[in-house]
């Protein structure tokens, strides 16, 4: 019996460390900072110091606004898994539209899927790229999930999410800095986020030769309470934007940072989900040391809704209730700060955020 349950325990060890090296061979695991691939055509024109547009937007793996999924509801019981293909090929269509439309020269994309089951393995970066009427020669990405197979029941599946940044000029670089993950056991942790922020360089001719600029794409996290995370990724992010300060190198961030505005009373929200957020939300350093695209006043005034950036797919929101995506600059000078609401409630659980810049 002793040698029998020997065996069996060795088997059931071989067998887990097996799937354990499996796992980890078929998930990510970037470095703390690491160079990421710039894919930009020969003839891309270089950026003279003109202004630029820049437009920051969370696209929701075009997933569209006709599902509850399972993370849209507290308790995790979102009734739907996946949108339709139907689904993601309308969305698609509606990004690139308001993209065409606006004509921005830096694009900020969160939440792109790309190889991920749930959205029948496409290349959501290509599928945009495919429908823009402008032209954009430069893109660079980095993934903050990917997986061959990820367990988890409402998966079940491969995944890819990544952010993506576009440029009509020529990008020098790219490079991917790690974000602090939320704590978890060592198994989970291989299939969580790895969230991160995405530097682009593009550097500038003219009156400013020799000079570059730094754009910022980053998407934090989301589900982390009880923990020091949300803290630890704005710590990280403001490491990283102090450095570009101190080496005077212009710099504009955006993305979705999931934190109310300093001074927003979370109770201003639904009960069940003022959970998500602090009273003294771990956004306030960013607002203080740098430029926001709305300030503190704008943000919690008496025309805060025109500056809100979420319309969550749960059916307790009737409408965009919050701010939760920035824009934040340092070394230019805002000509121009919006969110563009209007025509963009049907497309993602988050709106598009557009900011004019102009070297001083």
């Amino acid at each position: 019996m002793k040698r029998i349950a020997l065996s069996i325990i060795s088997f059931l060890l071989i067998l887990f460390a097996g799937l354990y090296t499996w796992a980890r061979l078929t998930t990510l695991h970037p470095a703390e900072t690491q160079e990421e691939t710039v894919s930009c055509a020969a003839d891309a024109p270089q950026w003279d110091g003109r202004p630029l547009k820049v437009m920051s937007w969370n696209v929701q793996y075009m997933a569209g606004k006709s599902y509850v999924f399972f993370y849209d509801l507290p308790d995790g019981s979102g009734p739907d898994e996946r949108p339709s293909h139907e689904e993601i090929e309308k969305t698609t269509l509606e990004v690139a539209r308001i993209i065409n439309d606006e004509r921005p020269d830096v694009i900020l994309l969160q939440e792109l899927d790309d190889g991920a089951s749930k959205t029948d393995y496409r290349d959501q970066l290509a599928d945009v790229l495919g429908l823009l009427t402008d032209r954009y020669p430069c893109h660079a990405s980095a993934f903050y999930m990917k997986s061959t197979f990820t367990p988890h029941p409402h998966i079940r599946g491969a995944t890819g999410m990544k952010l993506s940044t576009i440029s009509r000029y020529q990008m020098s670089k790219a490079i991917r800095h790690q974000l602090p993950t939320i704590p978890d056991n060592f198994v989970v942790k291989l299939f969580n986020f790895k969230r991160a922020v995405l530097e682009v360089r593009i550097p500038t001719t003219g009156k400013e030769a020799k000079k570059e600029a730094a754009f910022l794409n980053t998407h934090t996290d989301a589900f982390a309470q009880g923990t020091t995370t949300m803290q630890d990724q704005i710590d990280r992010i403001h490491g990283i934007l102090s450095d570009l300060k101190a080496q005077g190198i212009p710099f504009v961030i955006g993305g979705d940072f999931n934190l109310l505005p300093p001074d927003f009373a979370r109770t201003e929200l639904h009960a069940s989900v003022q959970v998500y957020y602090n009273d003294e939300t771990e956004i306030a350093p960013l607002f203080k040391d740098f430029a926001p695209g709305a300030t503190i006043e704008q943000l919690t005034g008496k025309d805060r809704a025109k500056y809100f950036t979420a319309y969550p797919n749960n059916p307790i929101a009737s409408g965009p209730d919050r701010t939760i995506d920035y824009l934040f600059y340092d070394g230019f000078k805002m000509n121009r700060y919006y969110v563009r609401q209007h025509d963009t409630l049907k497309i993602s659980d988050h709106l598009p955020l557009v900011g004019e810049f102009a070297l001083p």
